[in-house]
């Protein structure tokens, strides 16, 4: 069985007035419809700084998901798009702040270097707020260039502004 793994964030609301939250659990309500895929699992939502630091940026909601079933990158890479573009995703500049952000980390431990998406995504590992959701629909993975556990890599990060959201 074919897996990936999905990072979810949003820092804006949406256009029909959703908060970022709310938005990452309607993201996750889509990503559940996509075809020939399975959530099998999801984290819980955190929240974090943005990085780069952006004092004019608001913080981000973050979450991981974990999808089983069969699936080529670049077609869940326009699933994934498409599901952004539902929601009103616009690319202005790099890292600007957005309504959804839907990023696939891993696919089945391929090392693709082109053409998008690449493989495994090239930043994820430097990212708490990808890292700890991540542990937690995927405690036993190991990043497929790096050879590093996900533990591994979440005790070399630098200190993150990121914590758990409490949610009802």
């Amino acid at each position: 069985m074919s897996w990936a793994l999905i990072a979810i964030g949003a820092n804006l609301p949406a256009g029909n007035g959703a908060s970022p939250i709310e938005t990452c659990k309607a993201a996750l309500t889509a990503l559940k419809a996509l075809p020939r895929l399975r959530l099998v699992a999801a984290s819980r939502w955190w929240e974090s700084a943005p990085i780069p630091p952006d004092p004019a940026s608001p913080r981000y909601v973050n979450g991981v998901a974990l999808l089983e079933g069969a699936a080529e990158p670049a077609s869940l890479l326009a699933a994934l798009q498409g599901i952004e573009n539902a929601f009103g995703r616009t690319r202005p500049y790099p890292n600007a702040p957005r309504v959804l952000d839907l990023d696939i980390i891993d696919m089945d431990g391929l090392l693709r270097d082109g053409p998008d998406p690449v493989l495994p995504h090239p930043r994820a590992h430097l990212r708490g707020f990808v890292l700890q959701p991540l542990a937690e629909v995927a405690p036993g993975w190991v990043h497929p260039s790096l050879k590093q556990s996900v533990a591994a890599l979440i005790a070399a990060l630098p200190p993150q502004d990121l914590r758990p959201i409490a949610t009802a």
